[in-house]
């Protein structure tokens, strides 16, 4: 059997661990096949080092077209992790989630095998393969289910940041009109129905989910899926976003927040002002020695309690993160519908919108933490409200900060398109004036730090949008 395989050690540095096609894989497996190799099980060694907790793997060979088909698996240094035969050209396992045909679970430092069998492959007939592995370390920000863009383009997308499935709390009637736990597909197809972007299913301290999206992604393949998780404590709830790895939640929560950065995610505070007791354990968010400059996003309107009391109530999120901003804080305001069925047709309701550099876990992510978001409370739809200030510096972009100096001057413009309604000015928690429309207005610096957003009220005062800020220092 004439094996030749070669392996070929690409940058001694990890780089950081991402599927996009743009970066240099970390290892290259090399070599060929021949007839020698008919109907045979080659093992191609590697060597994962600690501290990787993701391993990607792309495959590609050239004899495709003269009939060459080689099968894949992989070991790890305990046995068989899976096996996909000739139907995945990529693959990736992680210890919370991995491509269905391979199971998660701990990537093990130590000698990995690629497998390659060869069921089919013509005499005289030489093939070359290539395999490209990308190694993730713990906080590298990679995309988890998909390793492409949905959309490359930039644009707003429209999502829900919070719901529950069958993997904790979510139910939905069986076949049968039986209530049941409901499956992770169901929620998905909803989103998809209402017309959603993206979502992140957030199942109470639950990681298993995961699995379900990695499957479901591929089909999906008009609705972004982001990996979440709703960390339940006992003194407030918060999400966390573009985390596979389990997460232990029986923590400190400052000790939560550092784990869910050093993780390379994002934690936004769930219905912050929602009292804790019987009917909701741990639901209000406890301040006391809770450093909030490590939040990233507040759920400023959460639908679960909008559905609760009828209408939106700007105290359940609104002052709050007011107080939080004139403490000198900028985290992002997010919106999410709390859905526990999707039979409900809540999902969506409110709608979280970004201005994002494409259809992408990162770029959605980036937007969120960027601030690059308003709140639809009418749901999905097609309306815009967006904030923009041009100043003696430059351009500053809704989310962003900018310098405006005592008598200095900015002109400030409010866009908003497919809504009707009474736009709103609040500069540092109090009305600074009403707008029209897409009408721009001077502010002049007075040498203070000062943020302003914008809301929309119907003609009866109730919420539609809610911008994040400008801040000026």
């Amino acid at each position: 059997m004439k094996k030749n395989i070669i392996l070929a050690v690409l940058f001694g540095a990890l780089v950081c661990a991402s599927v996009r096609a743009q970066e240099q894989p970390d290892l290259v497996l090399a070599g060929e096949i021949t007839f020698a190799d008919y109907n045979h099980y080659l093992e191609v060694p590697f060597t994962v080092p600690p501290g990787v907790t993701r391993l990607a793997i792309s495959f590609s060979q050239d004899g495709a077209e003269k009939r060459t088909t080689i099968d894949l698996g992989l070991a790890d240094p305990k046995g068989l992790r899976g096996w996909s035969g000739g139907n995945k050209a990529s693959f990736w396992v992680a210890e919370a989630d991995a491509t269905p045909s391979y199971l998660p679970g701990p990537i093990d430092p130590g000698e990995w095998r690629l497998i390659l069998g060869v069921p089919n492959i013509r005499k005289g007939v030489t093939s070359h393969y290539r395999a490209e592995i990308r190694f993730a370390r713990e906080g590298d920000k990679i995309p988890h289910f998909t390793p492409s863009v949905l959309k490359p383009e930039p644009g707003w997308y429209r999502g829900d940041l919070h719901m529950h499935t069958g993997h904790s709390d979510g139910s939905c009637l069986s076949r049968a009109g039986k209530k049941v736990p409901c499956p992770a597909f169901r929620t998905v197809e909803a989103a998809e129905a209402a017309g959603l972007d993206f979502i992140a299913i957030t199942d109470h301290n639950a990681a298993t989910q995961n699995d379900a999206m990695a499957e479901l992604q591929p089909f999906y393949d008009r609705t972004l899926l982001i990996p979440g998780r709703e960390l339940t404590t006992f003194r407030g709830h918060a999400n966390e976003f573009g985390v596979d790895q389990p997460m232990e939640f029986r923590l400190e929560r400052n000790q939560l927040a550092d784990g869910v950065h050093k993780a390379g995610g994002l934690i936004s505070v769930n219905h912050p002002t929602v009292p804790s007791g019987e009917n909701c354990m741990g639901c209000g968010w406890d301040a006391a020695e809770f450093d909030f400059a490590k939040i990233d996003a507040v759920e400023v309107a959460n639908g679960g309690t909008i559905r609760a009391v009828g209408s939106y109530d700007e105290r359940q999120g609104l002052s709050y993160w007011y107080d939080l901003l004139n403490r000198g804080l900028s985290p992002t305001a997010v919106g999410g519908s709390d859905n526990h069925n999707p039979d409900e047709g809540t999902l969506g309701s409110p709608t979280t919108v970004v201005h994002a550099a494409s259809l992408s876990e990162r770029a959605v992510l980036d937007a969120i933490k960027a601030g690059r978001v308003f709140v639809d409370l009418g749901g999905p739809g097609r309306r815009v409200l967006d904030l923009s200030a041009q100043t003696a510096s430059g351009r500053v972009e809704m989310g962003g900060h900018g310098r405006l100096a005592a008598g200095e001057e900015a002109k400030v413009t409010v866009h908003l398109e497919g809504a009707d309604g009474q736009v709103e000015v609040i500069a540092d928690g109090r009305p600074l004036l009403p707008v029209d429309g897409d009408r721009s207005f001077i502010l002049r610096g007075d040498g203070n730090r000062h943020w302003l957003h914008a809301v929309v009220k119907d003609a009866k005062g109730a919420y539609l949008l809610i911008s994040n800020p400008l801040y000026f220092q």
